[in-house]
């Protein structure tokens, strides 16, 4: 059979997973068609953006997980959101926040391992706009997207 795993994650990342409605309407005790209808509604109304599915990234390759601290630049200052969007299509960065207080914003960083971090952050992430860089590595999580790992 066709191996098409990576595919299927890439996917599964940019939000192709969907709810298992015979196992919510279980759990709440509603009929299928009941739930059925308000998540379409909640998706219409923009309440659900998407559905992602949870993965154990190690097993994909992404098992190093930093959160980095990002200070731009003074003449960046002003527009945090140019550079947030801008980081934010790189396929190695799980989340962009704009933060108040010494950082401006918050990144958070998912590759193979320290030799990718050190690539991405030496050739991607360490240019014109950011003044300053502090990587937190997480050395163990404990729970994501509300999963209890």
């Amino acid at each position: 059979m066709k191996n098409i795993r990576s595919k299927l994650v890439d996917l599964f990342k940019r939000g192709y997973a969907t709810p298992q409605i015979s196992k919510i309407a279980k759990k709440i005790k509603e009929p299928s068609a009941t739930i059925h209808y308000n998540i379409k509604k909640l998706e219409n109304d923009g309440i659900i953006k998407t559905y992602k599915a949870v993965f154990d990234y190690k097993k994909i390759d992404e098992g190093f997980c930093v959160f980095a601290l990002i200070s731009l630049s003074p003449n960046e200052y002003g527009d945090p959101e140019r550079i947030g969007k801008d980081i934010s299509k790189l396929k190695e960065i799980e989340s962009v926040d704009i933060v108040s207080g010494n950082w401006e914003m918050v990144i958070k960083i998912r590759v193979k391992d320290q030799d990718e971090y050190y690539n991405l952050v030496k050739n991607v992430i360490s240019r014109k706009g950011i003044n300053k860089i502090t990587s937190l590595t997480s050395l163990k999580q404990m729970k994501t997207e509300f999963v209890v790992l």
